[in-house]
């Protein structure tokens, strides 16, 4: 595993749980409002061991509730499922964040019931979602994901940042109608600067909830995050 960082504890990326983030380094993706760019672009950074990780969880057990798994995208590190096992061996829940990309990995984990919940990212609509994430992509590949963690029984949630230059209202509704009944996160961008690509804009509050009260016309389970 290539392991970047860790937030030893958390009250919100696990709902409803006291958990820690384990940020993996790397990702197949190049999303331009991505705001973890030295996690996605440089490798060849300080990383943590992974026995230094496990030896931090055990210290923790009866602590914390959960693990989340993080990134970059985690199902790029070839030995997932061996870190999860390791995990799970110590009584924690696992929660995975994920772009979606690799649904044999989300599957292989699923059947293996080493996962408690899963976040995915939705991009973007189908039209434009090569230039959201930054490359080319195989879209077969991201409907298998949205199938197989719709279809699953674990907690899960789909998730997508809105950003003026790639997002308009025609976009969300597309993307609700993909993800739903499940829950969807719209979620404010917010600039840093660990961003890949500078300049980008948040819709204004305002543009936001309007586009948030036209999803709501499909699905009452989308929600705001981050305003």
């Amino acid at each position: 595993m290539i392991i970047k960082g860790i937030q030893k504890v958390t009250l919100l990326d696990y709902p409803g749980k006291i958990a820690c983030t384990i940020f993996t380094g790397g990702c197949n993706f190049r999303c331009p409002f991505c705001q973890n760019a030295s996690l996605v672009t440089h490798l060849d950074n300080e990383k943590i061991e992974e026995t230094e990780i496990i030896e931090f969880l055990k210290s923790r057990v009866d602590k914390l509730d959960a693990v989340c798994i993080s990134g970059g995208e985690p199902c790029i590190q070839k030995d997932l499922k061996e870190f999860c096992q390791k995990i799970k061996s110590l009584g924690f829940l696992i929660k995975l964040d994920t772009n979606g990309c690799f649904p044999e990995k989300i599957k292989e984990l699923l059947d293996e019931h080493l996962l408690d919940y899963i976040a995915m990212d939705i991009k973007n609509s189908e039209a434009k979602y090569n230039i959201t994430a930054g490359i080319n992509i195989d879209l077969d590949k991201i409907k298998q994901s949205i199938a197989l963690i719709k279809e699953s029984n674990i907690e899960h949630e789909f998730r997508t940042t809105v950003v003026r230059e790639f997002h308009e209202v025609e976009d969300l509704l597309h993307i609700v109608k993909w993800v739903s009944p499940s829950k969807l996160y719209l979620q404010q961008f917010r600039d840093s600067e660990d961003v890949i690509k500078k300049g980008l804009h948040a819709h204004s509050e305002e543009n936001l909830r309007k586009m948030y009260e036209e999803c709501l016309k499909i699905s009452s389970n989308v929600y705001l995050r981050g305003i």
